[in-house]
């Protein structure tokens, strides 16, 4: 029988990132498949957390180019990009808050490759005059990453409808939570 690697991913990325210390026999369970074909397709956590880091950055990039972040304004950009990175909100969330993957010179390039991307996006609604100028690129795509980390968990449990993310995240991260008066 093959495995569905992606599903297996997707399992593993749900479950660390409800429980981070959540052990292979977990992950197996969770994805439903045995310990040791776990193990035949990862030789450990390791190599588990490098495939997510790897599956992670594929998905955010395929989103970045699905939501075609040169096109139009960029708040639309950006209403386009967390509309196609949200079903991977998860596993961004999980991969956000792994710690090993940036540690020292062994972050992936693929990482800096994705922030310059997203940068690029907040730089250029800068440079339109659609957003302000006292928030630099890097923090506001931090802010997106941390919205969409804390959608996603927020979803997990069931705190935050999933219809519901997209929505949230778009309006706070572009209109901030500043209540403005209405003429």
């Amino acid at each position: 029988m093959a495995v569905d690697r992606d599903h297996v991913l997707r399992s593993a990325a749900d479950l660390l990132t409800r429980k981070a210390t959540a052990t292979m026999d977990e992950v197996a369970r969770a994805a439903g498949i045995s310990r040791a074909t776990l193990h035949r397709q990862f030789a450990g956590r390791d190599a588990l957390v490098r495939a997510l880091e790897a599956h992670g950055i594929a998905a955010c990039g395929a989103a970045l180019d699905a939501a075609r972040t040169e096109e139009g304004t960029a708040a639309d950009a950006v209403r386009r990009l967390v509309a196609a990175i949200e079903p991977h909100a998860g596993l961004l969330a999980f991969l956000y808050t792994e710690n090993q993957l940036f540690e020292g010179e062994e972050q992936n390039a693929g990482w800096t490759e994705l922030d310059e991307r997203v940068a690029a996006l907040f730089r250029r609604g800068q440079e339109s005059g659609e957003f302000r100028l006292d928030l630099t690129p890097a923090w506001l795509t931090e802010a997106l990453y941390g919205l969409l980390a804390s959608g996603a968990w927020a979803v997990s449990e069931g705190r935050l409808a999933r219809n519901d993310l997209t929505h949230m995240i778009v309006e706070l991260l572009l209109g901030g939570a500043l209540r403005r008066e209405t003429s």
